[in-house]
């Protein structure tokens, strides 16, 4: 039982750090940046709990204190937390002047979206306010932060699942159904998804078209990434049908829901399709018959499901005389 508890406890502390951090690094590529000043004072708790320090937002103590996010006097320990990772931003804030006054310090650099490159952690570092620092070790991202909290006991690892799920959020307690979306997804998820194989030629100049006329910039890679999957889908909502009328209909319907009730909000295209992303992603998960999957393998799903219904004309608008599958 001891084990079943050790696996329950970290998937889900393992799903929502996950979560977070794909959200604050998709957010962060159109500018919105409020998750990642929220996003500080998590953090700090995590690490203080994790690694047994004392820090705290440094804006807390003094407003706007150019690259110190969090510090810690007691143990002489302080940090720059950010959602980008590499040599040139860890530089630049060694750099910085401020850290003149906090010689002998140890300095962290933490990564909450971006994981960090083992070439990130070999590179050299000029250290001109002569902190402590060594890349190995003072480097955070979300998969090392995670490979400690695997390392807890379960007395550990139960209270530190309690933290994240008041932080993060609980487990949905309402009743849950069954969903057309997680059987689609389930469907998917056992399909070899190898990009060579045989797949139905698009129009790549009309899905194109398609993307410039509803200025979508960010998710333009993950169509063009996704939409070769368009034959692979149609196959899967071919034989779904058989099972009953409108079943691929449902699937439509729902995601097209989903852009509706965004398509006058006032939000970005690029806001619009990886909000419809979250919600369906969320819809998911809530459904009682959903068969847990990595959090990798229901995202790449659920890209494949949207891009295709961008695709097939069930979301955004089509360009004039619009036709995607070259007859």
């Amino acid at each position: 039982m001891s084990y079943l508890n050790r696996s329950r406890y970290f998937n889900y502390i393992e799903e929502k750090i996950s979560i977070l951090s794909t959200r604050i690094e998709r957010r962060s590529k159109i500018n919105l940046l409020d998750l990642n000043i929220h996003s500080e004072n998590f953090f700090a708790e995590l690490c203080n709990r994790v690694f047994s320090l004392n820090f705290v937002n440094a804006n807390t103590i003094k407003q706007n204190i150019e690259g110190i996010d969090l510090i810690d006097d007691s143990n002489h320990v302080l940090a720059q937390v950010s959602s980008t990772c590499t040599k040139k931003k860890i530089q630049n804030s060694l750099n910085k002047s401020i850290y003149r006054d906090y010689c002998g310090y140890n300095y962290k650099f933490i990564s909450i979206a971006k994981g960090a490159t083992s070439s990130i952690k070999k590179q050299a570092y000029k250290n001109p306010n002569s902190l402590v620092f060594d890349p190995q070790n003072d480097i955070w991202d979300p998969i090392s932060l995670l490979k400690h909290i695997q390392a807890m006991d379960i007395e550990e690892l139960r209270e530190f699942y309690e933290f994240i799920e008041n932080e993060l959020g609980q487990d949905v307690d309402i009743l849950k159904i069954d969903t057309n979306l997680a059987k689609i997804v389930k469907i998917l998820s056992e399909e070899n998804l190898d990009i060579n194989s045989d797949y139905l030629e698009i129009n790549d100049f009309a899905i194109e078209d398609k993307i410039k006329f509803n200025n979508l910039v960010n998710s333009k890679d993950i169509i063009d990434e996704y939409k070769i999957f368009y034959k692979k889908l149609d196959t899967i909502y071919s034989e779904f049908d058989k099972q009953g009328q409108n079943k691929s209909f449902s699937v439509f319907q729902e995601i097209k829901r989903c852009y509706i009730r965004r398509k006058d909000k006032g939000l970005s295209s690029d806001e619009i399709f990886y909000q419809i992303i979250d919600e369906l992603i969320s819809l998911v998960r809530k459904s009682s018959n959903y068969e847990e999957l990595p959090f990798e393998e229901l995202h790449c799903c659920i890209y494949i499901i949207v891009v295709d219904a961008f695709v097939r004309c069930k979301i955004f608008k089509n360009p004039g005389e619009y036709n995607y599958v070259i007859t």
